[in-house]
């Protein structure tokens, strides 16, 4: 492949894996790369791990507010983000996640874990009888649905609800989630009211549940409006759900692929936490990130100018030959494993990173007590994205087993 066959805008690139090879010349040959944009000014591409960790941090430079996340600038009527997380800057991003934090912290965290152990377990009693599913939506959606009903004291009989909103959001670019903007923004704005009713609701009848808290956060006398409450629930349905799914997916995909690998993970089960690790670079969910450039900046021997858009590829950088012996080997006991899955540090580092490596943990100490003969049996389906690295569907076959929990009368 050469440099002139290099099109991140694609998605069929990354559906069918090409991207790959794509960041492995952009790497070698022109690591801060300038793309071509065809409705648009084009923008950089920051490929090295190196490199992604210096804009990432670099908010006073990098912004995520002047013109979002995402490679095309936020949408005339869609300005409702900027309420987001994601699309604030220090420090009225630095006063939001100390607000947030309160919900998040290793207590509040610590305190759902038995009760996600116990969900995970019962995931796997619903398909270990059977002999084979599909792990995606059998196995892979249901513990961050579950968990992320549980934080937010959503009714388990909403979950689905919160599934179908995030992969038509997600899905924009794929035809199986209707695959168009109109069908992401209806999404959205279903889920939108959703969260404010559920907040009317816990003000009117506080629980001890995370939505209460985040209600009632206050700092120096500082608390969430109603839209920054409502922007928060979207954010963490989406991130919480699609990331943690896609990055258990492609883990039990790897462990599958890789046979030596999982065998070695079930006899050694100690192995599980730098398992994770890997499963999580390898998997880097999120495959970028835009900011926007407000001041001129030297980076890789390249000037970016005031105004340009620079886009941070998480995905190339947790390739980066420079920093990962064998990158492309799946390895279960990889050290040291500096990737950057959640973001490479700064202020955007990812609130739920503990959650998520908790939800990886308890998901895989399932998979390899009960179910180590795990194996593909169909075709593996991918998500039509260039911003996330999903699977769909993936077929599996196992030895069936038996249940942990009696069957619920």
């Amino acid at each position: 492949m050469q440099l002139e066959d290099v099109d991140l805008l694609d998605p069929d690139v990354f559906r069918g894996g090409q991207h790959h090879e794509m960041f492995e010349v952009l790497r070698r040959e022109d690591p801060v790369y300038f793309h071509a944009e065809p409705d648009g000014p084009g923008f950089w591409c920051i490929t090295r791990h190196e490199d992604l960790i210096a804009v990432n941090r670099d908010y006073e430079v990098f912004s995520s507010a002047e013109h979002g996340i995402m490679i095309p600038d936020i949408a005339p009527g869609g300005e409702m983000v900027r309420e987001m997380m994601l699309y604030m800057d220090p420090p009225r991003h630095t006063r939001y996640r100390l607000l947030v934090n309160k919900g998040f912290t290793p207590r509040m965290i610590g305190l759902i874990e038995e009760g996600l152990r116990t969900k995970a377990r019962l995931i796997v009693d619903n398909v270990i009888e059977q002999g084979s599913c599909d792990f995606v939506v059998d196995i892979a959606s249901e513990l961050p649905l579950q968990a992320i009903a549980e934080l937010m004291g959503v009714p388990q009989e909403d979950r689905h609800k919160i599934f179908d909103w995030s992969n038509r959001m997600v899905g924009i670019d794929d035809p199986e989630f209707e695959g168009d903007r109109d069908s992401g923004t209806e999404a959205a704005t279903e889920l939108y009211l959703y969260a404010n009713a559920l907040a009317a609701g816990r003000r009117d009848d506080p629980r001890d549940d995370i939505v209460s808290r985040l209600l009632g956060s206050e700092i120096e006398g500082d608390t969430l409006s109603e839209a920054e409450f409502d922007m928060f629930f979207l954010l963490l349905s989406v991130a919480g759900n699609e990331t943690t799914r896609n990055a258990t997916s492609h883990g039990m995909k790897a462990l599958m692929d890789n046979p030596d690998q999982f065998a070695k993970l079930v006899a050694n089960p100690e192995l599980l936490p730098s398992a994770v690790e890997e499963i999580l670079r390898w998997a880097t969910p999120v495959l970028h990130f835009r900011r926007t450039a407000l001041q001129d900046y030297e980076i890789g021997g390249r000037q970016i100018e005031a105004g340009d858009k620079v886009v941070m590829w998480h995905i190339s950088a947790n390739r980066d030959e420079t920093v990962f012996d064998d990158p492309f080997a799946f390895d279960i006991e990889r050290s040291p494993n500096d990737h950057i899955a959640f973001g490479g540090g700064g202020p955007h580092f990812c609130l739920g990173a503990n959650l998520a490596r908790m939800e990886l943990r308890l998901v895989f100490d399932e998979i390899v007590r009960r179910i180590p003969d795990m194996q593909l049996a169909g075709t593996t389906e991918y998500l039509r994205s260039n911003f996330i690295g999903g699977i769909k569907h993936m077929p599996v076959k196992f030895s069936p087993g038996a249940r942990s929990e009696p069957r619920a009368a």
